[in-house]
């Protein structure tokens, strides 16, 4: 059986160039539908936005008409998780399919935030050549593939979007940047000192852009799409709203008179992204590909309440922690040819689960190996009535939670451990650890089973930074009020 991840390779496009050749050797076992009958598929990633920030969320305050549209027209999934609280993990687990613990990605790849003793530095930070992602997969069976908006998955040429399985791109390198041009001319943003907030097109190309960030994205992915409309392509949009730095257009902020501050400006940042959102799906049915194309929408970790404003009303947390509010984020899919509209989904899945799904929609034959994700397609057509997930993990370091069924365990490195049941509490107000020893003792082994089949972090976070993790999660432990 071809084994994708357990090749070591010095570069992807090594790796590319062998599937391939595999790949029309061996001809029936990876054989694929006439291209006509291949999905297309588009997937929307906001970046830390709140859990309620959204109307089909339930929010009354934010304006967020195409995408509560696109909600109506597939399905939302109650609950929905990512691998990771955090920008980088969260986006290196989704992109392999696999816990990216599995491979030491356990922090965020932030320079300055790293441990001394940390084994790679700065833009080395990154997704190991020796990881697949969903770029390479789905290229390899025969997609245009196209990656626009916020890498975060490492800075060097060699971890770059366009030698990880991606035909084009568009998009910065790090974690974040102004939705607005830089100067050329300042010597504190040379493209030497800030090369990973530069705006690239392609490889090595890089030139600053015209008009407001969120809208240039929607701008590059629609031209993807026009160049791709006859052949089946998959889209990667990586917008960087609503991560700071909190800057939105005049005009948007007209749009809410009733907001001030940080949490006026988030909210005309989320009528940005939602605008960029519809016009992409607009685009799509415009060319008639609507009926045939996979969107799915969904956000990177939980909002950073203290930072962004953001609400993840009714759950508790914020980003960085593995409380509800950290982990849990908005999830649609749609499929016009599959999918019923207006339903719902509530078992847990996570966005480990979307590339064997994208991987399984466009007929790639073959298992793919050491995938901890699953194909979500049974689940939501019925014909698998039980739960695509029993048991999920998260880990950072000594921090770490365990959602085995409705019962979900958190351990600390200074503190016992927690133990809430999610099916009474989603909010996480009651713990439960004293009441239910054998539960914790139960759940602590699971979690010891899983940890002995990862690898040791590749970098780690100081000390510091952890502190003020805990520390925000205590902060938030009541969930917030709704708008």
């Amino acid at each position: 059986m071809f084994l994708f991840n357990k090749f070591y390779v010095k570069n992807i496009n090594t790796l590319i160039r062998f599937t391939t050749f595999l790949y029309i050797a061996l001809g029936s076992s990876f054989s694929v539908a006439g291209s006509s009958q291949l999905p297309n598929i588009v997937v929307l990633f906001s970046d830390d936005a709140g859990y309620a920030d959204f109307g089909f969320q339930g929010s009354k305050v934010m304006q967020t008409p195409n995408l509560d549209k696109l909600a109506s027209q597939g399905i939302k999934f109650n609950q929905a998780y990512v691998s990771d609280p955090t920008c980088g993990p969260s986006r290196a687990g989704m992109m392999t399919g696999r816990y990216q613990q599995r491979f030491g990605y356990e922090e965020n790849n932030v320079p300055g935030y790293m441990s001394e003793v940390s084994a790679l530095r700065g833009a080395q930070m990154g997704l190991p050549l020796s990881e697949s992602t969903m770029g390479d997969y789905m290229k390899v069976i025969g997609y245009k593939t196209g990656f626009i908006g916020k890498w975060h998955l490492g800075g060097t040429d060699e971890l770059h979007p366009m030698n990880r399985g991606f035909d084009r791109f568009y998009g910065f390198r790090g974690g974040d940047r102004s939705y607005f041009a830089y100067e050329e001319n300042d010597p504190e943003r040379s493209l030497q000192t800030f090369f990973d907030k530069k705006l690239e097109d392609g490889l090595g190309n890089f030139k600053e852009h015209d008009g407001y960030l969120t809208d240039v994205f929607a701008d590059k992915a629609i031209d993807f799409i026009k160049n791709n409309k006859s052949t089946p392509f998959f889209l990667f949009v990586s917008f960087n709203a609503v991560h700071t730095p909190i800057e939105a257009k005049v005009e948007d902020l007209k749009r809410f008179p009733s907001l001030s501050g940080v949490r006026k400006n988030v909210a005309a940042m989320t009528l940005a992204l939602d605008r960029a959102s519809g016009r992409i799906i607009d685009k799509l049915t415009e060319l008639n590909l609507e009926s045939n194309t996979i969107v799915v929408f969904t956000n990177d970790n939980g909002g950073p309440t203290d930072k962004n404003a953001s609400n993840n009303y009714p759950l508790s947390g914020t980003k960085s922690n593995h409380l509800e509010g950290g982990i849990r984020v908005p999830f649609i899919m749609k499929w016009p040819a599959k999918i019923k509209s207006n339903t719902q989904y509530n078992y847990p899945i996570s966005t480990l689960d979307l590339l064997p799904t994208f991987y399984a929609a466009a007929k790639g034959k073959g298992k793919l190996s050491g995938i901890d994700g699953v194909d979500l397609l049974p689940y939501i057509s019925s014909s698998n009535s039980g739960r695509p997930h029993e048991t999920l993990f998260w880990k950072k370091e000594n921090r770490a939670a365990i959602r085995d069924k409705d019962w979900k365990l958190i351990r600390f490195p200074d503190r016992p451990a927690e133990l809430y049941n999610l099916a009474k509490d989603i909010a996480e107000q009651e713990n439960l650890a004293a009441q239910y020893p054998d539960k914790v003792k139960k759940l602590f082994k699971k979690l010891f089973k899983w940890e002995l089949t990862l690898e040791r972090p590749r970098w780690m976070l100081k000390r510091q930074f952890e502190k003020s993790d805990l520390d925000r999660m205590d902060k938030y432990r009541k969930p917030p009020l709704q708008d």
